[in-house]
């Protein structure tokens, strides 16, 4: 991938860029700057296309790269082959059964955590399962969803400049859907390492380590806490 900044089109697919679903938050805005500077455009999708297209604007500024566009999360599909899911668990159901026609024939990077506030240190798997699997249930076989990026401290994604030593599990049942965002999250940091982890189901532990890793923050009084797997180069 290039880092030369080409100019966004306003029609079409764009083969490099990436929609952040849901991404005015602080773990989608972190995500962006760290795909912008590795040469990706980045499409800003919110249920508010005026909120997406503030968030999109501030990056921009920050970033001094044109690369950002701010968008409905519906329009933000419609111009991608890949969209990677950051809202909240309480919006997650909501947002996947709105989504599930423009999502079909795409790769869905699902980001959730199943949290239940205020025992947010406390490990909650809901009845369907994790939310990876809940997600390909709602959108069907027509979308390969590949969970990814739990573990990653959205403090660590918002200093562009920080080195993420921090390793990412992601499980998906596409090979090819699990490769290619491999490649997309080794393009977060040059020490940010990816391991394919086996089947969607295995999703489970991933989103079941967050809770402990927040849990281990404040304990420690730490704001960048992850994993990393040992014994392999």
């Amino acid at each position: 991938m290039s880092n030369q900044e080409p100019n966004m089109m306003v029609e079409g697919v764009w083969d490099d860029a990436v929609a952040i679903l849901g991404g005015t938050g602080k773990q989608g805005g972190g995500l962006a700057l760290r795909w912008a500077r590795a040469g990706h455009r980045v499409i800003i999708g919110s249920r508010s296309a005026e909120k997406a297209v503030l968030a999109a604007a501030k990056l921009r500024d920050v970033s001094g790269r044109d690369l950002f566009r701010g968008m409905s999360n519906a329009e933000a599909v419609t111009h991608v082959s890949l969209a990677v899911l950051t809202v909240p668990y309480s919006a997650h159901s909501a947002t996947l059964s709105e989504l599930k026609d423009a999502l079909q024939g795409k790769i869905l990077v699902d980001v959730t955590v199943p949290l239940r506030p205020p025992q947010v240190t406390h490990v909650f798997v809901p009845e369907q399962g994790p939310a990876a699997i809940e997600a390909q249930e709602i959108l069907g076989s027509g979308v390969r969803v590949v969970s990814a990026l739990q573990n990653v401290s959205e403090h660590s994604l918002r200093d562009p400049e920080e080195v993420i030593e921090c390793d990412v599990l992601v499980c998906g049942d596409d090979a090819a859907a699990k490769a290619q965002v491999i490649e997309l999250v080794k393009a977060l940091g040059p020490e940010l390492r990816a391991f394919d982890a086996g089947p969607l189901a295995n999703a489970v532990v991933a989103e079941s380590l967050t809770p402990i890793l927040i849990g281990l923050g404040r304990q420690y009084k730490r704001l960048r806490v992850g994993v990393r797997i040992t014994g392999l180069d």
